[in-house]
């Protein structure tokens, strides 16, 4: 049985920590904060509850294999799935546009719009589908499964679409309203072949949202670990992890203390791992290239979060908002998401609901915003014109809801950076661009054999799937492992 220590417990740190005790070794967690699951978490004001990180959870559909992983991870099972009738919904010039359950009447909304993209949009379609048969949701009842002839006969519809980003895919049909919808799910710099992705994912009945949505998936997982004897230690951060020749020995807590592992495992942003773990020297050369390379952007958001004083709103599901060129001194975007939780009942009080906001922003953006809150008056100042802004912009889209809207909080890459410790407030990892496979990078530390990564920044873009993979796959690398040196 081995000890082993992991730094962090968002996601891939509660997934291996998990996978660690499944499999008989000794598991402890610490975690800087006061509460496990890093980005997917949510927290209360004024009787209202904020939901953080989840807009679709891929792996809700039972058929799939993510599906059991989940399941084991104490994620879902016995666990109600919303699967909202739209994942987002886009307007203009009283035309809209909405992303439901059934690929088939997606599609036949995109051709009552716009007759003239037929050949596009049948393109489209063909490319989603395939993806859905690749990954066994497609059909009817989202279940068909493909043989791996099949599958290879599926790619050609897929290929073109990988060396598009979303704004090339936009410009490939004529109608203003299929271009907006395709540019304001992801912003246009993202690769066509990941919106395919969510697509495929969304009318394949695999990203619904699980009862309680972040934080109770989080007390779930956090749960499953304690659950199977493993131990977390909140509120007790990891220092540096202490080297010797060739492995690591131990690792220094923030308040001294020193502890000893067989193995390390670090579920931290890659930013604080080689500043502050370790040597900036043992990043993995592929992981350091790509913070090189230019093209592997990274992003984060801000949001706002509304009391709503109306039992019956103007919307259902979620909407893209266009920021009206009046506002975008203080609202730099062509977009933002409003979100509504009226399939979650415990989020708001009775007779009233919670609306919430997320605007994407660039690496430079959130640098500003992580600057400007060193100045604590500014940085309120700067929030409270923000919160102003859109709440102005949603009543004038939606008159019946002005004078019914109350700010909760503001929230910014600024936070993020706080409370997980991301170095531009990042909640994925780099955009996956154009031209660009998302292949897993491995989780080896040159130099020091018994340290592993654990982090969504191995694959890109990142996210829960991606985090909670990573998790595991440290456990399997510590499996083969120990499995070699007891044959040795």
């Amino acid at each position: 049985m081995a000890k082993i220590i992991i730094i962090g417990a968002g996601v891939s740190g509660l997934s291996a920590g998990i996978y660690a005790q499944m499999h008989g070794h000794n598991a402890t967690i610490y975690e800087r904060h006061f509460k496990a699951g890093g980005n997917l978490t949510g927290w209360d004001r004024c009787g209202y509850h904020i939901d953080n990180c989840i807009h679709w959870l891929t792996g809700t559909n039972p058929v799939t294999k993510l599906y059991k992983t989940w399941e084991s991870l104490g994620a879902l099972g016995d666990v109600e799935v919303h699967q909202g009738e739209s994942l987002f919904t886009f307007e203009k010039d009283g035309q809209s546009l909405s992303l439901g359950q059934s690929i088939d009447k997606f599609e036949a909304d995109m051709l009552a719009l716009s007759p003239s993209d037929k050949k596009e949009i049948k393109a489209f379609i063909r490319a989603i589908k395939a993806f859905q048969r690749i990954n066994g949701i497609a059909g009817k009842h989202n279940e068909k499964k493909s043989t791996s002839a099949q599958k290879i006969f599926a790619i050609p519809a897929i290929v073109g679409y990988y060396r598009l980003s979303t704004g090339d895919l936009a410009k490939r049909f004529s109608h203003p309203v299929i271009q907006g919808f395709i540019e304001s799910m992801m912003t246009d710099y993202f690769s066509a072949l990941a919106l395919v992705m969510v697509f495929a994912t969304f009318t394949g009945g695999n990203g619904g949202i699980p009862e309680g949505s972040s934080e109770a998936m989080a007390e779930r997982m956090t749960n499953r670990f304690l659950s199977l004897g493993g131990k977390l230690h909140l509120k007790r951060g990891v220092a540096k992890i202490n080297t010797g020749e060739d492995c690591a020995e131990s690792v220094t807590l923030e308040d001294g203390s020193v502890e000893k592992a067989d193995y390390v495992i670090v579920a931290t942003d890659p930013a604080v791992t080689f500043s502050k773990l370790l040597d900036k020297k043992l990043m993995p050369k592929k992981l350091k290239k790509q913070y090189e390379d230019k093209k592997m952007t990274r992003f984060s958001s801000y949001h706002c979060a509304y009391a709503c004083d109306s039992a019956e709103l103007p919307f259902h599901g979620d909407m893209v908002i266009e920021v009206p060129e009046q506002y975008r001194d203080v609202v730099p975007a062509d977009y933002f998401l409003l979100r509504e939780f009226s399939h979650e009942k415990s989020f708001a009080p009775e007779g009233k609901n919670i609306l919430q906001t997320m605007t994407y922003c660039k690496e430079d953006e959130a640098k500003r915003f992580i600057s400007l809150s060193r100045d604590k008056k500014a940085y309120k100042e700067r929030k409270q014109k923000i919160a102003t802004a859109i709440m102005e912009i949603i009543a004038n889209k939606y008159p019946e809801l002005n004078g019914k809207l109350d700010c909760l909080d503001v929230w910014t890459p600024a936070t993020y950076r706080r409370f997980v410790n991301s170095e531009i407030g990042s909640w994925m990892s780099f955009a996956l661009p154009p031209r660009t496979l998302p292949l897993m990078m491995k989780n080896k530390v040159k130099g020091l054999k018994n340290v592993i990564l654990a982090t969504q920044w191995l694959q890109a873009p990142g996210g829960l799937p991606i985090a909670a993979s990573s998790g595991i796959n440290a456990i399997k690398t510590i499996l083969k492992r120990e499995k070699r040196r007891s044959a040795g």
